[in-house]
């Protein structure tokens, strides 16, 4: 009971979650009309649709991902004609006039049931379900707890009934906004005469869903988005309910004691067609791959803990090409400049990855795996069954156990003898973090998560402000100095000599950039503890006299300290404008 309330209020949630503005404009644009008989069936509709996709998603047929994804593209269609028809009715008669007949025959039959105080609930109840089709509910930490209890579990009564919990709370409360959104609207109409104004607006907001909807910006951007607005408030609900998080389920990760133990199966290779595209290879399929053990691999260039990973995914690769196994990058972008299909096949090359790598922009594969970490390895047997799994970095003894085992049981006899990883050449940002050392945390710059942010008067969000920075800075706080834009992911430097101020604790530092619009280089200076940095203590993309140059859309590590660890302050001097920062990471 108590993870059915856990579902219903994690619904509830949605209603701020950035997610929820796609399906907005068509749902308000029916909040003219009887609640009982038209808006409540029209969410009902929509809560029955995610209901039943989700359900039938936990049973991993490949059939019912394709279904969904053509139902939500045969949906935008015809939501887009609707959006044209709210904004120019006589040009979508004539352009569109089978499919307007069509849809003023439901609509007059709607209208004329409301006017007679009957019926119109079937109508809304089937706008309902196509509108269902085109919501993607961000995965915020409830809505991930019934996903992965589904992914493990399959289809069941529970689970569906936990899927149902959440689509009623999100229903809930969109009903409470459109039930005030309609008092308004004929608030409005009546007193203003502002009825063809307010079906513009709508039909505007309905055209831009369509675009953000058919450019992914709903499982994507806005997902990322998600995860300030109510991951906080989520994981605090479930802190709260004694053993609502479930005992994580059977990993490869075993004590030494248990190394004989049977693997689990934890599903099935899902499908790799979302992929925009592939490098190093032409497109692969699960069925491809059948016969082979496959090790896919979740990254992004510019994340450190991908990259500190990267040197053992790569000799797997190597050790055991000619023995069955078959890595799959899955290169599934955190920042909009890991879009471009020119930045990764440039990072590609310059780490050397041979392997086959899926470009997931769309993040279809990643939602295909409920995956939520950077880096996350799979471990998939020859009848592509998911065996294990590795989130985040280290124990990589036992993941290429797991290989082994797996390349076993596919009938291999003669491996090589296991990699040792302590014998591993890491250099650069590769080499492993001192977590001993290691007190800061990854910070991001733009608004949409920055955190621990002490430049006087806080940031201003999508617009250029002069900033200074404190005297002083507390552990893991930050500041800006100069003039600077700030976004949803990143600062860019609008005059020379501004400054980033970060007071850290760890070995390494790193700072994600990128270069001016039109990719002129940006020239730098690292100062510690407000002197030029020592020589000795200079990153991988610093010279020895403390300067550099940001010539690429990347990850810098600006500091390595090879001496005492403790607390120290940053500062890093931009000599031109036009720069991007986006986050910190430490090591």
């Amino acid at each position: 009971m108590l993870l059915l309330l856990l579902a219903y209020l994690g619904g509830v949630l949605t209603l701020l979650s950035p997610c929820i503005l796609p399906v907005l404009p068509f749902v308000f644009a029916r909040a003219d009309r009887p609640f009982l008989r038209s808006t409540l069936p029209l969410l009902l509709g929509m809560a029955l649709t995610f209901t039943v996709v989700a359900s039938l998603a936990a049973v991993g047929s490949q059939w019912v991902a394709q279904a969904n994804q053509i139902g939500r593209w045969v949906a935008l269609v015809l939501m887009a004609v609707f959006a044209i028809a709210l904004l120019w009715p006589t040009l979508a008669d004539h352009l569109l006039a089978p499919f307007q007949r069509i849809g003023a025959r439901l609509s007059a039959r709607a209208d004329a049931a409301d006017a007679a105080g009957r019926g119109g609930a079937w109508t809304s109840l089937l706008i309902g379900i196509a509108t269902g089709l085109l919501w993607a509910p961000c995965a915020g930490p409830i809505l991930g707890l019934v996903l992965t209890g589904a992914a493990l579990n399959g289809a069941s009564a529970g689970t569906s009934s936990l899927l149902l919990a959440y689509a009623l709370g999100a229903v809930t409360a969109l009903a409470l906004a459109v039930w005030v959104g309609g008092r308004v609207f004929r608030a409005l109409q009546a007193r203003l005469g502002l009825g063809n104004v307010l079906r513009r607006v709508l039909g505007v907001a309905a055209l831009l869903a369509v675009v953000a909807i058919g450019l992914g910006w709903d499982t994507g951007l806005l997902t990322r988005l998600s995860a300030v607005s109510t991951a906080r408030i989520e994981q605090g609900l479930l802190d709260a309910v004694p053993d609502a998080q479930p005992a994580a389920p059977p990993m490869m990760m075993m004590a030494a004691g248990q190394a004989g133990a049977p693997l689990p199966v934890e599903g099935t290779l899902p499908s790799l067609s979302g992929a925009t595209g592939w490098l190093n290879s032409p497109p692969l399929s699960a069925e491809q791959l059948r016969g082979k053990v496959v090790l896919i691999d979740f990254w992004t260039y510019s994340c450190i803990n991908c990259l500190r990973a990267m040197p053992f995914v790569h000799e797997w690769a190597q050790r055991y090409r000619d023995h069955g196994l078959v890595v799959v990058g899955v290169h599934t972008p955190e920042f909009a400049f890991e879009r471009d299909p020119r930045n990764v096949m440039k990072a590609v090359q310059q780490l050397k990855v041979g392997y086959p790598v899926a470009l997931d922009n769309q993040y279809s594969i990643w939602r295909a795996f409920n995956n939520r970490y950077w880096p996350a390895h799979y471990f998939i047997d020859a009848q592509g069954n998911i065996r294990g799994h590795q989130f985040g970095e280290g124990n990589y003894a036992h993941s290429e156990q797991v290989i082994r085992r797996l390349l076993v049981e596919a009938g291999q006899t003669d491996l090589p003898p296991p990699a040792d990883p302590a014998a591993a050449d890491l250099q650069g940002v590769a080499t492993q973090a001192d977590m001993g050392n290691l007190r800061s945390p990854e910070t991001y710059l733009g608004h949409a998560r920055a955190e621990q942010f002490a430049s006087p008067g806080g940031q201003r969000a999508d617009a250029a402000f002069g900033y200074t920075l404190p005297s002083t800075l507390a552990l893991n706080q930050w500041g800006l100095s100069g003039q600077w834009r700030v976004d949803d992911e990143a600062a860019q430097l609008q005059q020379a000599g501004g400054r980033i101020a970060f007071q850290f604790h760890a070995r390494d530092l790193h700072l994600v950039l990128a270069p001016g619009e039109d990719g002129t280089p940006v020239r730098f200076r690292v100062l510690l503890d407000g002197k030029p940095l020592p020589a000795a203590d200079a990153g991988a993309d610093v010279a020895a006299d403390g300067t550099g140059t940001v010539n690429e859309h990347r990850l810098y590590q600006l500091i390595r300290q090879r001496g005492t660890i403790g607390p120290h302050r940053f500062e890093i001097e931009f000599l031109d404008a036009g720069v991007q920062a986006y986050a910190f990471t430490f090591g």
